[in-house]
Formats: C-alpha cells, sequence, structure tokens
C-alpha cells in the first residue's frame, strides 16, 4: 500500500464513521505514522508504507474510530499559531477561543497590562499565547487539576516560558496570590444535558445544568482579584451573551461590559472593564 491508497482508505473508513473533515483527519494520522511533514507527504504520494508503518497507521484509525480525538492520538494541537501538547488530561484547545487571546493582546496595547490570570489553563495555550505576545507580561496559569497543569507545564517548557507562566494549583481565583490587571478564562460552559462525547474531561467541560456554574462562582470570586482599572475576559457558548452579563452586572454595576461576536457572528467573548472600585456581589 502506497500513501495515497492509504488516505483514500483510511479517509473512506472515517467518512463511513460520519468523522467531520475526514480528509485532514486522515492526512493526520498518516504524517504522525510516518513521521513526516505535509511537504513530504504530498511530495511522494506514491511511496510505500513498510508492513510496520501500515500497521502503525491501521491502528492509529482504529483508535479514532473508536472516538478518540486525533489530538490525543497525535499528542499535538495548533493554537494561535504554536504547536501544543495535549493528552486526554485537558480539553483540546479550539480556534474560536482565539478570539479571547486577541482580545487580551489588544486590550494590552492599549494600556498597561502588568499581571494576567488565566483560569482553568488546561493545557496552557492561551496563558502561553498571551505570553509569546505580551513578553512584559507575567501570567498566573490556574488549574484545579493536576493532570493538567503537568501538561501545562510541558507546554510552558518548550515554548521557553518557564517563570514568565507560574502554574498555580486550585480553584477558580482562590491561588492567585495578588490582584492582577487581567483575568481571562475559557471555563466550561457547556449545559450537562448537551455534553458531547469527544472524549474530552467531563470536568473541563461540563458547565452545570445551565452551562454557568462555573462562569457565576468566578463572577462571585471578582472582588479582591483585580487592580482599580482591571478588566476580564470571558469565553461563552451559543446564547449565553446576555445571561453572562447579568451576572457581571450584579456584581459590577458600574463597569463597562460588552459582548464580541466570533467569524461566525456568535456570541463569545464577554469584556469587562472597571471604571471603579467595587464592593462584593
Amino acid at each position: 500500500m502506497n500513501r495515497k491508497q492509504a488516505l483514500a482508505q483510511s479517509r473512506a473508513s472515517l467518512t463511513d464513521h460520519n468523522i467531520d473533515d475526514a480528509s485532514i483527519e486522515a492526512e493526520l494520522l498518516l504524517r504522525h505514522a510516518l513521521q513526516i511533514s505535509r511537504a513530504e507527504l504530498f511530495t511522494e504520494l506514491t511511496c510505500e508504507l513498510s508492513p510496520e508503518q501500515e500497521k502503525t497507521f491501521q491502528q492509529l484509525v482504529k483508535r479514532r474510530l473508536a472516538g478518540e480525538p486525533s489530538a490525543y492520538i497525535t499528542g499535538h494541537r495548533e493554537f494561535y499559531g504554536n504547536d501544543f501538547y495535549v493528552n486526554s488530561a485537558v480539553l483540546i484547545p479550539r480556534p474560536e477561543s482565539e478570539l479571547l487571546v486577541d482580545k487580551a493582546i489588544e486590550l494590552a496595547r492599549k494600556r498597561a497590562i502588568a499581571a494576567i490570570a488565566d483560569i482553568g489553563t488546561g493545557c496552557g495555550a492561551i496563558a502561553v499565547s498571551l505570553a509569546l505576545n505580551l513578553p512584559e507580561t507575567t501570567v498566573y496559569a490556574t488549574d484545579i487539576s493536576a493532570a493538567a497543569l503537568k501538561v501545562a507545564g510541558v507546554n510552558i517548557q518548550r515554548h521557553g516560558l518557564t517563570g514568565r507562566v507560574r502554574l498555580l494549583r486550585g480553584n477558580m481565583l482562590a491561588p492567585l496570590p495578588k490582584p492582577v490587571d487581567l483575568i481571562v478564562a475559557n471555563l466550561p460552559y457547556v449545559k450537562e444535558s448537551e455534553l458531547p462525547p469527544t472524549g474530552e474531561p467531563p470536568l473541563a467541560l461540563n458547565g452545570g445544568m445551565d452551562g454557568l456554574d462555573k462562569i457565576a462562582r468566578l463572577c462571585g470570586e471578582l472582588n479582591g482579584k483585580l487592580t482599580p482599572r482591571g478588566s476580564v475576559l470571558l469565553e461563552i457558548g451559543q446564547g449565553q451573551g446576555e445571561a453572562v452579563v447579568s451576572l457581571l452586572r450584579r456584581c459590577l454595576p458600574s463597569a463597562q461590559i460588552e459582548v464580541s461576536t466570533d467569524l461566525g457572528g456568535i456570541d463569545r467573548v464577554v469584556s469587562l472593564h472597571l471604571t471603579v472600585n467595587f464592593t462584593n456581589c
């Protein structure tokens, strides 16, 4: 079997199992099995697979057909132009979360941001992306999961950010050692009744009955965690904009709050900016 035939065969199997983007997934798995670049794959499509390579590739395809995400199989996912290590302990970074990074960088270009907290950091993709683009900023990356923090630690080291991104274990805002200028968070926001069978950790997806449990808790913990002119950026799910704005308004009635849509026109990021000091919710 040559590379072209392997691609065609696996693409058909993935399509038959209703796996989206079957062509892309087949390519990723074959490249991983052969440990080659995309250019190498397509410039040598008639190259024959060795028996060992064919066996390895077939095993990878079987894992994908059984429901294991390709990112876990390969151990890689690209986010914000960089490669990140992922495993089953963390949520796989999504392209829509790049808007959260965009908004944070945009804000940092308008005013000085000395410290950022990424709450529920998972694999560390958001924290690392911010640190790479904001070299003068300290980033605190918190997570309740020790396994997730271990993955984040690998990515911090891989991108040369040891010391600049500080890992803190704990729930929500509790681990933060001092108030920060910006809090960013991509917390679980999927309704419990709508959890998809992605193979990802439920802890990273389950937002409770209405999808807002974790976001509501963070809003209730903001007091004392932001500097006087601090900001908050929250990723949200479809249809949650109005509810999240209400949660924040309840705690911070004088703050400036806006909702930004993603490329699909879906409410994706809620931005809050303090104009005066605030009290408890």
